[in-house]
């Protein structure tokens, strides 16, 4: 279950007060799916090519990713912390980034002092750390934060997907053995599988195996499948284990267990990954330990990262129609979109009843109380929106002593009661 981060009135909100409106028409330059839908629908504002703004559905949206992602890593072990975006030039030129990184935004103040935009935190946490770790009963350690990221990115041009500015969970560990490190490590899979589970994703994301680069032979990234994916991988449907193309070869498949003949060739966008550091960055910085015999050792780390706002431009792809939007129970900004349909007074009247009621039921409603709108255009809004439910309230529904209730996923509805509706609502939390 996911904590709220809403409460009081806004449990609700009525659609004539929402300063947004959805749009028919995204901006010309936008061709993913994810982009295109989240800013027609008024979740996302485009600033620039790879940088959005969160309005109040977005952020919603947002907000409960990151309570999926917070639970998850505080019941890992995880202390959650928040490092600066602004990090000096020093410490990565200590790693050898300050050049290497061809991503990196580097900014320069009046007095020509640089520093560099954080695409992630290595260079802050192991120097934070260097304060306060000497001993081995302080280890092992998890670390972790959620806060904007900066890279270079001169493809931006899949929404959310790729952006300059983006949210991400990134979290390190801090271990003094190897076996504490991989025992973490493995547990780290299991948690990003449940992430994404609760985010509505599980059955299409698979950990992937790719390449680890200078510091081991192998990363895991997950993968979402979707025709949308700039990624390619080969997935064995009986162990759920999937390879990267980058790394698709004889040895790598015979050293996995897997035949060639068995995998299936999906298209993916990567949602996460998890790295062995090895003490790639711990040596630099001279981030050690003392043991039970007064003899020092360079800490290992591991380090584990979730884009959030890539997760959310993953889920549009992957489970939208051609309506719109198809937000899972758990990340939907409202759990139901209420619409009251035509002008009669007695059935806006009937209207603002149901939604007290859904209200003081702790029920997170959207209620598109707005007026002159034909059906069709309030059901398209609501396709486009995706709230999982849709309960509408019209001359025929009162007459039927009911609200039509219907599933974003379902063809048909049915009329249900004010009760049956706040107990099914309720059940679903």
């Amino acid at each position: 279950m996911t904590k709220r981060l809403f409460s009081g009135n806004m449990e609700g909100m009525k659609q004539s007060k929402l300063f947004t409106k959805t749009k028919k028409e995204a901006p010309t330059d936008e061709v993913s799916n994810n982009a295109l839908f989240l800013i027609r629908g008024g979740f996302i504002h485009k600033e620039m090519a790879g940088v959005y703004s969160y309005l109040p559905f977005g952020l919603r949206v947002l907000k409960k990713i990151e309570n999926i992602i917070r639970e998850e890593m505080d019941k890992a072990g995880g202390q959650e912390i928040l490092m600066p975006s602004m990090q000096p030039k020093e410490n990565w030129e200590k790693t050898g980034r300050w050049e290497s990184m061809t991503d990196l935004y580097k900014v320069s103040d009046s007095s020509g002092r640089e520093v560099a935009l954080g695409p992630t935190h290595e260079e802050i946490v192991v120097p934070i750390l260097k304060n306060y770790i000497s001993s081995y009963k302080d280890l092992p350690l998890a670390l972790y934060q959620i806060q904007n990221k900066f890279r270079m990115e001169l493809r931006a041009k899949s929404g959310m997907l790729r952006g300059r500015e983006f949210i991400m969970k990134d979290m390190y560990s801090f271990h003094t053995t190897q076996e504490d490190f991989e025992n973490f490590y493995n547990k780290m899979k299991i948690v990003y599988k449940t992430i994404f589970e609760r985010a509505g994703i599980g059955h299409l994301t698979y950990l992937t195996f790719a390449s680890g680069g200078t510091f081991s032979k192998y990363s895991h990234e997950f993968q979402t499948i979707t025709s949308a994916g700039e990624d390619t991988i080969y997935i064995d449907e009986e162990s759920s284990i999937a390879v990267n193309k980058e790394v698709f070869n004889e040895e790598v498949l015979q050293s996995l267990g897997l035949k060639k003949e068995k995998l299936v060739e999906h298209k993916a966008i990567e949602v996460g990954n998890i790295f062995d550091l090895k003490t790639k960055y711990s040596e630099p910085f001279d981030l050690s330990y003392v043991d039970e015999k007064g003899e020092k050792h360079t800490i290992l780390m591991g380090c584990y990262g979730i884009g959030l706002s890539r997760l959310m431009g993953t889920v549009v792809e992957a489970l939208a129609d051609d309506k719109g939007i198809i937000w899972p129970e758990s990340i939907a900004p409202f759990q139901v979109h209420l619409l009251s349909l035509g002008n009669d007074d007695g059935v806006l009247a009937e209207s603002n009843n149901v939604y007290e009621k859904l209200l003081k039921n702790g029920i997170e409603v959207l209620f598109d109380d707005r007026v002159g709108l034909s059906a069709g255009e309030k059901f398209a809004d609501s396709d486009l929106i995706g709230i999982p439910y849709r309960a509408v309230i019209s001359l025929r529904s009162i007459k039927e002593n009911g609200i039509e209730l219907k599933k974003r996923t379902e063809e048909k509805g049915k009329v249900v009661s004010v009760d049956e509706l706040i107990k099914l609502l309720k059940s679903s939390i």
